[in-house]
């Protein structure tokens, strides 16, 4: 380890970070304390939680009709969803797993905030298979035998998607059992209240057997390191799976080859971005800037970039390729994305999510945690806002074109699908639990990854030592 490196490590991590008590006391905060806005929120987010499950219940009562749906738009708004909540879910853990893989010695304090990310969105994204099927009793067809259409993209993206779910569990549960030994010795010393007391059944669950042995450490981590690398390509393979959903169909503007390469590197890209949010909201709300500091950010925007400027790449290739063809049905649903009804939707997709975030990288002035989270905040939202350009123009888009119709072939007789009051409640219901659950997470478990950050200290300093004699 050179004397540069040695350097870059100290400026991030201030000297006060060093001292044990300083990063227990940080990470034990959340679970100790109740700041005076906490309950407020979780009361403000548990309400358009509840929004969301009553416009379900509308939906359910009345049909799909409710929720802007037609035979002229028979796909939509919880398509997008479906896609947009699981795909950033990929960014806390595929970014925690090569961070971890690769050994960067800036991760520790974000790797328990990225992997909860992961942990809280992946069951949101899912649970939008429910209002998709229309009647919440076929989902037996996705887990019961009987009924299983093993020739379903969707009953395949089930199964991915369930065991990513399982990987996501064990990924964020592993690194959290060293700190159940320093979680319990805290809380010897708190008084024994009822919260004191469940909060010590649970990591004496967690703790197991666990002694801490430098044998058991090395069983540990080995264990970490071979889960973080499954769960790379299992995360390609989910998205990738997922895509099938629409590349497997007939309709042109979904049966695109380009699809499962499309779909993992939107999900990264939007992934990332959000875990910048998150990791940002969590340093302000728990003081936490000590050991998150402006570096940070700006290498997560740099990998997010990357991610960026590849889907950008690919954006252009499928309307370069369905555009130059010429074919009646891809040159239809190009042109009403680019200059058609959808215009508005696209650039600002492209504008917004493509030019601006790599402005701000680009440009050092830009180059700061608050350039960082404005261009993130444009990504989440404008990535979300790509998925419904994705999702709605080919299922708007008549399969019989008629050459006598106003503006001939590219005009034909397109369906519309209008925004509802249902799925608009339930899709805010859907992005408001993501805070909601990080709150009630960060309750009962450390917001640091004390044990491991102890760990990169002592190799810190030993490497230190090292380059000193």
């Amino acid at each position: 380890m050179s004397s540069n490196l040695l350097e870059t490590e100290r400026v991030e991590r201030p000297a006060d970070a060093h001292a044990r008590e300083d990063v227990r006391h940080a990470a034990m905060r959340p679970v100790l304390e109740t700041p005076r806005w906490w309950w407020p929120a979780v009361l403000v987010l548990g309400a358009v939680v509840v929004l969301g499950i009553v416009a379900w219940m509308v939906q359910v009562a009345d049909g799909l009709g409710t929720a802007g749906y037609s035979d002229g738009a028979f796909w939509a708004i919880y398509e997008a969803n479906l896609v947009a909540f699981i795909g950033v879910s990929y960014g806390g853990a595929v970014v925690s797993a090569i961070l971890r893989l690769t050994h960067a010695g800036w991760r520790a304090p974000l790797t328990r905030i990225a992997e909860a990310t992961a942990l809280v969105t992946l069951p949101i994204g899912m649970l939008f298979i429910i209002p998709h099927l229309g009647s919440p009793q076929k989902i037996w067809e996705l887990v019961w035998p009987p009924y299983w259409n093993l020739s379903s993209p969707i009953l395949w993206d089930f199964f991915a998607v369930s065991t990513y779910l399982l990987a996501t569990i064990v990924f964020f549960y592993l690194p959290l059992v060293p700190d159940a030994a320093i979680v319990l010795d805290r809380l010897g010393d708190a008084p024994a209240n009822r919260r004191v007391r469940v909060r010590r059944t649970l990591y004496r669950a967690l703790l197991g057997r666990f002694g801490g042995t430098p044998r058991e450490r090395a069983a540990l981590n080995g264990s970490i390191g071979l889960v973080a690398i499954m769960i790379i390509p299992m995360a390609v393979s989910v998205h990738s799976v997922l895509s099938f959903a629409f590349s497997s169909s007939s309709r042109p503007g979904y049966m695109e080859t380009i699809f499962p390469v499309y779909f993992v590197v939107a999900a990264l890209y939007s992934g990332v971005a959000l875990v910048v949010l998150v990791i940002a909201a969590s340093r302000r709300l728990f003081h936490l800037e000590a050991f998150i500091v402006p570096r940070h950010f700006v290498r997560l925007g740099f990998v997010m970039i990357a991610f960026g400027a590849a889907y950008l790449y690919l954006t252009f290739t499928e309307y370069l390729v369905d555009g130059y063809s010429g074919t009646t049905g891809a040159a239809a649903w190009v042109y009403q994305d680019i200059a058609g009804r959808y215009w508005i939707p696209f650039w600002f997709y492209f504008v917004a999510a493509g030019v601006v975030p790599l402005v701000i990288m680009a440009v050092r002035r830009f180059r700061t945690t608050s350039g960082v989270v404005v261009a993130s905040t444009l990504v989440v939202l404008a990535l979300w806002v790509k998925r419904l350009v994705i999702v709605i123009p080919p299922a708007t888009e008549p399969l019989v074109q008629s050459p006598l119709a106003k503006g001939g072939v590219l005009a034909g007789n397109w369906g519309s699908y209008h925004f509802t009051w249902v799925p608009i409640s339930i899709t805010v219901a859907a992005t408001a639990a993501i805070p909601l659950l990080l709150l009630i997470v960060f309750r009962f478990v450390p917001i640091l990854p004390m044990a491991e950050m102890e760990e990169m200290d002592d190799e810190l300093v030993g490497a230190s030592s090292r380059e000193v004699a």
